[in-house]
């Protein structure tokens, strides 16, 4: 290139002022101990770090659910907000468990007035089935919150995100290298999004660690204060309820038939990607896939989602090429980032963010999903129980639905005495037109607008038959249940993947 024909460049002049070295050091001669000790971003305090922070009433803070079941950091932050005063606040965590029941004080207390979630169980549910709150529970799938948040439609002021090891600068991961019996709970791809666009970010953590902290989850730059704190969780909370290991044996023929559907779809080939679902049969259905690509001799690309010891071993075998992990659904999944090159953390954007036109959900071959309810026009409910309460999370549901080439749901026909197979589901979370097979304990439906996937299926003897005689077997072995009685308020509302309202839940009445 000719420089001197580069717009404006007769313009530039060298410099001609006088050098001073101090204005460019390069070199620090402190030691190491010495800066920790002088770090701006840690302090001494969950108080401290809440004042500085700015937050005050009617904001939104966020948290991460990535320990699950043992998560401490929720409790713990809004326990210190409550003494504080603050009130009115929007608790906006990508999912909350059994263990966040004491929040039902704060909210009869005022202290949080609004949550945006995309799960709710327990003690909690419970009481907001039956009309705790004063403003609707809003439910987003995980593409659609990470949308909500990258658009500002859900705007954090501070983030409160537990972290297994960070460095005093704010370097965070969810594992620590250093010490194996410290707490971990692997992929922090829920909190990534939340630390980039929050106002303000502070990190949780029970190890603070050398820096760097590398590799890490959440860089420095996106994090304004550290605080340390004796225990952030229990790992041993991660593994629970929906993702279980099952031993069922209802579940495990479930899973055996949902491997023969996938080898039989004409999706399973060499090279093929895949996402396990949460759900005891879905999970299951993992071991099966694996004895058929030993067989067969092919390799899965990658698989995606929320990650199991059964996918890391089957990555450490050669079997799987790469893991895209945005939950840690173990522990042997948890450590194995730290050991497997191939073993990536990734944000909820990418996982499956409808804004987000790489999003890896876009590129799945299949995906099995579990359901509480799936209805004759394959609409699921993953939300709400035969009661009417909300006991589940959207999760990632309605997004591999949408995106995958292939997605099978899971059930089983009867749950007790209680139909999966029905009318109209209680909740919509998933729409129809995106589910495409139904595996349960007796018999595969199809939906109608994949009759060349129902015919590969017939081919392959498989027990193909339709959903409305799925629904008329169940229903003649329990009978018709009783239509759940509601009042008109409204509960929560279901927000699809694009953010629009595909369903609201309604407030249960009382006997």
């Amino acid at each position: 290139m000719d420089i001197t024909k580069i717009p404006h460049i007769n313009e530039v002049s060298a410099f001609h002022g006088e050098y001073n070295p101090a204005d460019c050091p390069v070199k620090s001669t402190e030691r190491f101990d010495d800066r920790q000790k002088h770090s701006r971003k840690v302090l001494p305090s969950l108080e401290e770090a809440i004042r500085r922070s700015g937050l005050k009433d009617g904001m939104t803070i966020s948290f991460h659910h990535h320990f699950r079941n043992g998560d401490f950091v929720v409790n713990m932050v809004v326990d210190q907000i409550a003494k504080m005063g603050i009130k009115n606040l929007t608790l906006a965590a990508s999912s909350l468990t059994d263990c966040h029941w004491p929040l039902i004080e704060h909210i009869k207390n005022g202290v949080i007035t609004h949550i945006e979630t995309s799960g709710l169980r327990g003690k909690l549910a419970e009481a907001v089935s039956r009309g705790l709150m004063d403003f609707p529970i809003i439910f987003r799938s995980h593409g659609g919150r990470a949308a909500a948040i990258e658009s500002g439609e859900l705007h954090i002021d501070v983030a409160f995100l537990g972290a297994p090891s960070c460095d005093p600068y704010g370097n965070a991961n969810g594992y620590n290298r250093d010490d194996e019996n410290a707490s971990c709970c692997g992929s922090l791809g829920y909190a990534m999004l939340d630390a980039q666009m929050a106002d303000k970010c502070i990190i949780i953590t029970d190890h603070l660690v050398n820096f760097p902290n590398a590799p890490f989850s959440i860089p420095e730059s996106n994090v304004d204060y550290v605080v340390v704190v004796d225990n952030i969780g229990d790992p041993k909370g991660i593994m629970s309820g929906a993702t279980r290991y099952t031993k069922n044996p209802k579940e495990l023929l479930i899973a055996k038939t949902a491997a023969e559907v996938i080898e039989a779809s004409g999706y399973f080939e060499d090279n093929f990607t895949m996402q396990m679902g949460s759900g005891g049969a879905s999970l299951a259905t993992a071991r099966f896939l694996r004895d058929k690509m030993i067989a067969k001799d092919i390799k899965c690309r990658f698989a995606l989602g929320g990650i199991t010891g059964q996918i890391v071993q089957m990555h450490e075998e050669g079997l799987v090429k790469k893991i895209l992990d945005v939950q840690s659904f173990d522990l042997i999944a948890a450590n194995s980032l730290k050991n497997n090159r191939f073993h990536q953390q990734i944000n909820a954007s990418y996982y499956a963010g409808y804004l987000n036109g790489g999003a890896a959900v876009n590129q799945l071959d299949f995906v099995i999903l579990s359901a509480l309810e799936i209805d004759v026009n394959f609409n699921v409910n993953v939300m709400t129980g035969s009661d009417g309460v909300i006991r589940g999370a959207v999760g990632g549901h309605p997004d591999t639905a949408a995106g995958a080439s292939l997605t099978v749901v899971t059930a089983p026909l009867l749950r007790g005495r209680i139909p999966t197979v029905c009318e109209r589901v209680n909740t919509i979370c998933t729409p129809g037109n995106t589910i495409d097979v139904l595996v349960t304990d007796q018999g595969v439906a199809v939906n109608p607008a994949r009759p060349e996937l129902r015919e590969k299926l017939i081919a392959a003897g498989l027990p193909v038959t339709t959903i409305e005689k799925l629904k008329e077997r169940a229903e003649k072995i329990v009978g018709k249940p009783e239509p759940i009685q509601y009042t008109d308020r409204i509960v929560g509302v279901l927000m699809y993947r694009n953010n629009t309202v595909i369903d609201v839940i309604r407030q249960i009445k009382e006997d």
